[in-house]
């Protein structure tokens, strides 16, 4: 199984993530990630074993849950991957925080992680061309009561992401 932590919204927020997408897509064109896949990746963990998934979990299980309040206020572009994002241009601390402590308790139990540094953002458009000028957005209030371990599935028509587990405040 193809496994990562990540930051789920509510659908208030995916419909506002859609939007920006929408706004985004006419300004750099490219291919939208659909609004029932839009997240933030916290830990990416790639092909994991059935058997080692109760240990994934327990390792999570080991991180308490936080309130965090993240403003995606700041659109990007990524020149090299051709990738449209959404961020915050001031990632809260307890988002940090509570990456370090999931990316420790996986450690910790012999669960290799990407090792990549963690950019707090949601991937919008992929394949997309670099704009002029990115359009001013509203921006978007995240209040996540919680992260969730995912499932990637390939489908014939892109991937499809099912949540296994949650872990809620």
């Amino acid at each position: 199984m193809r496994l990562f932590f990540a930051l789920w919204p509510d659908d208030d927020v995916r419909a506002q993530l859609a939007h920006w997408s929408r706004e985004l897509h006419s300004a750099c064109e490219g291919r939208p990630t659909p609004p029932e896949n839009l997240h933030v990746t916290l830990a990416f963990l790639g092909s994991v074993e059935d058997a080692r998934i109760a240990e994934v979990e327990r390792a999570a299980g080991e991180v308490a849950p936080r309130a965090i309040s993240l403003v995606l206020d700041r659109p990007g572009y990524w020149k090299h991957n051709r990738i449209v994002w959404a961020g915050a241009s001031a990632v809260p601390p307890e988002l940090g925080a509570l990456v370090a402590e999931l990316r420790d308790a996986l450690t910790r139990s012999q669960i290799v992680i990407d090792s990549k540094a963690f950019t707090s953002h949601v991937t919008l458009l992929r394949d997309a061309r670099e704009p002029e000028a990115m359009p001013t957005l509203a921006p978007i209030v995240w209040k996540p009561d919680g992260f969730a371990l995912l499932q990637s599935v390939t489908l014939p028509r892109g991937s499809r992401y099912d949540v296994l587990k949650s872990w809620r405040e």
